[in-house]
């Protein structure tokens, strides 16, 4: 199922201009690359915030219409404004069905309530949650797999070890030094014992008063001297 993104063309620029078109509930928005020309355009702001709720869109080639044209896009960028979390500008990337894509794909780790050691409260640790893929566009997945069903204390998986689908390739592991681009991307471990922390600090609090006995008594010792020489 394609996602429609319905667009106005906008000849206005500058910030002036942005400004006046957020006002009318408008998003400033771009299309650019392949042999075509950039085009300035302007999206609803309510139609684009209830499509960046659906993860697909992010991951999809879109049907951008603007007039009677149709133009195969994917986000390029995406800018919010800092305190309102509201979309300010979209920058949308031009596709060719026949030229190779670059961009970012999430990791969906499937097999969590089904692995053994974690039921048993131990602690699955994710060190990457999106990769950069290289695929032609019909070969565009919404996420990558990776599953944790069978792994063990002590386990782990790395970029070498995620099953891609067909078509598709992790532009960091193209370098000749794969094992050098190689990265972990999760593992198994045995949670932080907070006992252990825990009587760390009382160890810690205890040389503090006994520190601070021997000090009042070397204070006591010293004030003692002092009534001696007297």
């Amino acid at each position: 199922m394609s996602i429609t993104v319905n667009a106005l063309e906008r000849e206005d620029q500058g910030k002036g201009a942005s400004r006046r078109l957020r006002k009318e509930e408008k998003v400033p928005s771009i299309i650019y690359g392949g042999k075509k020309a950039p085009i300035m355009i302007t999206l609803n702001i309510h139609e684009i915030t209830h499509l960046l709720e659906d993860e697909n869109t992010f991951t999809s080639v879109l049907d951008l219409k603007l007039g009677k044209t149709t133009e195969s896009v994917v986000l390029k960028d995406i800018q919010r404004h800092p305190a309102k979390n509201v979309v300010t500008h979209v920058d949308f990337l031009r596709v060719d069905a026949k030229q190779t894509l670059v961009t970012t794909t999430p990791l969906h780790f499937i097999g969590v309530e089904e692995n053994e050691a974690l039921r048993l409260g131990n602690m699955l640790n994710q060190f990457v949650v999106s990769i950069e893929i290289s695929c032609l566009p019909k070969d565009l997945p919404h996420g990558i797999d990776v599953d944790v069903t069978n792994l063990e204390i002590g386990d782990h998986l790395s970029l070498t070890d995620l099953v891609l689908p067909e078509g598709v390739v992790i532009t960091s592991l193209q370098h000749e030094d794969i094992e050098a681009h190689d990265q972990t991307v999760c593992s198994v471990s045995e949670p932080k014992v907070i006992e252990e922390e825990e009587e760390e600090i009382i160890e810690g609090e205890e040389g503090s008063e006994e520190g601070g006995e021997d000090q009042a008594d070397e204070s006591e010792d010293s004030k003692e001297d002092g009534d001696d020489e007297e």
